[in-house]
């Protein structure tokens, strides 16, 4: 019998206050495990989505509209998936939000396997078609990659108790940029061992296209060692642990209502948050074109030197990943009463880390940028999450967590939006975009001082 279905007998030294039974180390791991696929799959998107868009022909001006495309996705269909995994029972697909994972990974997966041939379909370089389809792909992959994401977050919230609460959070940080530091990597990797990094006008190097193949068996992979390792609690369990009734999940649940009660530090956090995703969405469109330019003094997306800083951005973007691993251990053994300076601290850290972008020209400079940058990510993978959990009974769980996914999603769809006003004001330079990010990261970490953390008794 699995950790956590023994778990649904727990002797009363191992409930803590919160009702939910203590797991073991194996069992966290487990719940957690697949978040290294799907975020291998976030980072392929991230990290290598201005690279492929500007190689198939679109105008750095614009990439902005393909910006929008997963946010938007994420607005919509992440509430979605928390609404009805909050009622759906059936073991027989894993339980509650696990139907949800495998649902997403088969759809991502194929999709994983189109958006880097969008240069390839015959469409034409520059053309509306190869734009187009390369746009619809990205949507597609962030829509099943949100419903792929999602069960993780919530079963967390779902399973384990308040004191093991930031460990779990920072175990799936540890995963998350793990399967980043994978996926951001593997381009330069395959570049080194021979696999052609560049192509013809309009297609996007192999380098590129094996990458995303990799990605897919990993996001599989992973992502059926938690389906099949995982029982989650069934509805009687989850009310009983959670002190609630099972009719306060099967019941209600609309949105406006639940907005209109949500405790303050979800509004607190969602503001910190705002800040925070405005910066990473110009780092995620603008970090290869200022690499391009700053190092490789080129704007051309067809010539070799920004192929090869698309593959730098790669391993700056592992660097972050790592950076961030490390520092998310850190953050996970810092007591509760100092988890705001941790946060507020981690997040200047990551400001100064995009201030320097602009002014640095040496590749191997970037570096110590690009770590400071993932400090600030470590924080904001591992924060948010457990001040908000650590402040919600477990009634509709999935549905608060899916709309607290709008404090990620609506900051990325206005910073794509302002882009097109703000991107020519700043002289249509992709390297002084940072400067911008790094003062709104900057107002992000003093803004940590709003949040009054909370605690169920």
């Amino acid at each position: 019998m699995s950790d956590v279905a023994s778990a649904k007998a727990p002797t009363a030294e191992a409930k803590p206050k919160s009702g939910l039974p203590k797991l073991s180390a194996s069992t966290i791991w487990m719940i957690n495990f697949g978040f290294l696929g799907v975020q291998t799959a976030f980072t392929l998107q991230s990290s290598q989505m201005s690279r492929i868009f500007q190689t198939i022909g679109a105008d750095p001006n614009s990439l902005g509209w393909f910006f929008i495309l997963p946010p938007l996705a994420g607005l919509i269909v992440q509430p979605i998936v928390g609404y009805y995994s909050d009622r759906t029972w059936a073991p027989k697909l894993g339980g509650r939000r696990l139907p949800y994972l495998l649902l997403g990974t088969i759809v991502a997966v194929i999709v994983m396997c189109l958006l880097p041939n969008s240069g390839s379909m015959g469409f034409g370089y520059a053309s509306l078609a190869a734009l187009l389809f390369g746009a619809i792909t990205v949507a597609f992959l962030d829509l099943s990659s949100n419903v792929a994401m999602q069960p993780f977050k919530m079963m967390v919230g779902d399973m384990v108790n308040d004191d093991q609460k930031s460990y779990a959070y920072g175990i799936q940080s540890f995963l998350s940029n793990t399967g980043a530091v994978l996926a951001a990597i593997l381009p330069f990797l395959f570049a080194a061992i021979g696999i052609a990094n560049t192509a013809s006008k309009g297609v996007v190097p192999a380098t590129v296209k094996v990458a995303f193949y990799v990605g897919a068996i990993l996001l599989v992979v992973t992502s059926l060692f938690t389906i099949f390792r995982v029982h989650e609690y069934d509805p009687d369990t989850y009310a009983k642990y959670h002190g609630i009734t099972k009719e306060d999940n099967a019941e209600g649940g609309n949105w406006w209502t639940l907005l209109k009660s949500a405790p303050k530090v979800f509004w607190t956090v969602t503001l910190v948050q705002f800040f925070c995703w405005v910066a990473f969405q110009y780092l995620w469109t603008y970090s290869a074109g200022a690499i391009a330019a700053n190092v490789w003094h080129t704007t051309n997306a067809a010539s070799a030197g920004y192929q090869a800083a698309g593959n730098w951005y790669g391993v700056l973007a592992a660097v972050q990943s790592i950076a961030a691993v490390v520092w998310s251990y850190v953050l996970a053994k810092l007591p509760n009463r100092v988890h705001k300076l941790g946060y507020a601290g981690s997040l200047g850290l990551g400001a100064i880390g995009f201030l320097s972008v602009f002014f640095l020209h040496s590749q191997y400079a970037l570096i110590v940028s690009f770590i400071l940058v993932g400090i600030a990510w470590a924080a904001m993978n591992t924060y948010p999450l457990t001040m908000v959990t650590n402040a919600l009974s477990g009634a509709h769980m999935g549905t608060y967590l899916g709309l607290f996914n709008g404090s990620i999603c609506l900051p990325q769809i206005v910073a794509s939006l302002a882009s097109f006003a703000l991107f020519p004001l700043l002289g249509g330079a992709q390297a002084n975009m940072f400067l911008l990010a790094g003062v709104i990261m900057a107002i992000g970490a003093v803004s940590v001082g709003a949040i009054k953390e909370t605690y169920k008794a």
